[in-house]
């Protein structure tokens, strides 16, 4: 939901280290992967409670999510550099909630409920996506992309607030997890609507 207004803020320092990166030789892809190792570091921190270090190296990852499409742009965007951040994207994210079910026995029925919530909002973003490529629509509302991005309620921003939530209060993860997992299911409702009101009658 708010991805788009924040891509204003945090677009030019990123650029700027992007350009610079890009500068000593550094590639896209290789931040890529470097964020999606420190990301799933996070996975055996939160299995053993430390959610100090779990949250930092999540906030790393996010920030090595948001740097790796400014150093595509200072040199080459790619289609594989785009398939492989949102198969990192969405990888990462089911681990950290696959992380919490082991932390807790009590959290292991919301984190199964929220990585089913999570097949609703990434299954609708990518089949839109695949259409929306199909019939050349396009969009940079959020900035050069590999592939058509269509918001919703829970976005990027609000599923990394969520995490946030979920290492500096732990012993609400339950409640947490169910709220966003309902937010969600509202997120796939309504990116299903846009689908029929864009493609309906479309061949």
């Amino acid at each position: 939901m708010f991805d788009a207004a924040l891509r204003h803020l945090i677009n030019p320092p990123l650029n700027m280290l992007g350009a610079r990166l890009a500068a000593f030789g550094v590639s896209a892809n290789s931040v890529t992967l470097t964020g999606f190792v420190v990301g799933l570091l996070a996975v055996p921190c939160i299995i053993y409670e430390s959610y100090l270090l779990a949250l930092i190296l999540i906030l790393v990852n996010r920030l090595l999510d948001g740097l790796d499409g400014a150093v595509a742009r200072q040199s080459l965007l790619t289609d594989f550099g785009g398939y492989l951040d949102i198969v990192c994207d969405f990888i990462f994210y089911g681990a950290i909630v696959f992380a919490f079910s082991f932390a807790s026995q009590g959290n292991a029925q919301a984190a199964t409920f929220l990585i089913f919530s999570f097949i609703g909002t990434t299954s609708t973003f990518l089949t839109y996506a695949i259409m929306a490529e199909k019939h050349k629509i396009t969009t940079d509302i959020r900035g050069m992309k590999s592939l058509y991005y269509l918001g919703g309620l829970t976005e990027g921003a609000e599923t990394i607030a969520t995490f946030v939530l979920f290492c500096l209060f732990p012993q609400f993860f339950v409640q947490i997890a169910l709220i966003f997992g309902a937010m969600c299911w509202i997120t796939t409702g309504t990116r299903i609507y846009a689908a029929w009101v864009t493609f309906k009658g479309k061949g």
